[in-house]
């Protein structure tokens, strides 16, 4: 067996571990997440991708590593953008703090299988038609340009075609039945509240996906590499959410900085025939683009909490 392999291994085994002692140890009876206690597994999840990260420079290959490092840094700025769409799915439908924790989780183990699929096509499509990379790079730089231009409109979920098509299939009830996915009234199933919200959690992955995997491909196309530093960032995220939910909003420039970086990697995908960047590059223009983003909302805060 080949040492890849064995990282392969222990890769999912930490993972399997890491969510079985999530939902049935420290989150087997619904609660409130405290900042506190998010902060704690925010960490929890950077140290264990940073060992992953350490492991892999020692055991593997330093490139390798340096890549890693590179599609986790990108992916776990682009999936902040997805918190700011999740808080106002979680607003929308109503949903208290104490339930949405269980949403996430859920949401996480249909990333593990989507991210899983949408990973391996881009890799197969880079490999088999190289001229996928201009187009994965074309993608992004519009996508940037939107980014940067985009106006704050307020989102009617009602509207979205995903709730009217669970509308087709059943009925959505207004009560949460003690927030059951599923509920029983006058013998009709209902889905709740709750039910639309991971849907609406679940598309929106999706979505943000057609975007930060592209660009995770422009550092590396080694599907180990991608897949892992991928999951390793949506698992964080959730404790992220609960992190920075109270004070997200003053991140006022971050879409700036994330913009920048989907130009940056689009335009590295573009030229990629023509000129490589080093990898220690890439990530340190990556790097400074986020921290500039964060610097400027915190010199230059918004005037009012939305």
């Amino acid at each position: 067996m080949d040492i890849q392999s064995i990282f392969w291994i222990g890769f999912f085994i930490v993972i399997i571990f890491m969510l079985v002692l999530d939902l049935w140890v420290f989150n087997k009876k619904a609660h409130e997440i405290t900042v506190k206690e998010a902060a704690i597994w925010s960490c929890v999840w950077i140290g264990l991708a940073m060992v992953f990260n350490v492991l892999i420079y020692f055991w593997l290959w330093k490139e390798l590593a340096f890549e890693f490092l590179a599609a986790y840094v990108i992916e776990k700025s682009l999936s902040v953008d997805n918190l700011f769409v999740f808080i106002l799915i979680f607003w929308y439908f109503h949903i208290p703090k104490i339930y949405q924790h269980k949403i996430l989780f859920w949401w996480i183990l249909g990333a593990l299988f989507f991210r899983e699929i949408f990973i391996y096509a881009g890799i197969q499509m880079i490999e088999q038609f190289h001229f996928v990379m201009y187009i994965f790079g074309a993608f992004l730089v519009i996508t940037a340009v939107k980014m940067l231009f985009e106006s704050k409109e307020e989102i009617d979920f009602e509207k979205k075609l995903i709730v009217r098509g669970i509308k087709k299939f059943f009925p959505i009830s207004k009560e949460s039945d003690d927030w059951k996915f599923f509920t029983i009234q006058n013998g009709k199933k209902y889905a709740t509240p709750l039910f639309v919200a991971l849907v609406m959690v679940e598309f929106t992955d999706l979505v943000f996906a057609v975007d930060s995997i592209p660009a995770v491909l422009a550092i590396s196309s080694n599907m180990f590499i991608v897949y892992t530093s991928n999951i390793f960032a949506i698992l964080g995220l959730r404790s992220l959410y609960f992190a920075l939910s109270w004070v997200m909003w003053k991140f006022e420039y971050l879409k700036y900085g994330l913009a920048w970086v989907l130009c940056f990697v689009g335009i590295k995908m573009l030229i990629s025939g023509y000129y490589k960047f080093d990898i220690v590059v890439s990530l340190g223009i990556i790097v400074s683009f986020l921290s500039l983003s964060v610097l400027a909302s915190y010199v230059f805060p918004p005037k009012k909490t939305p």
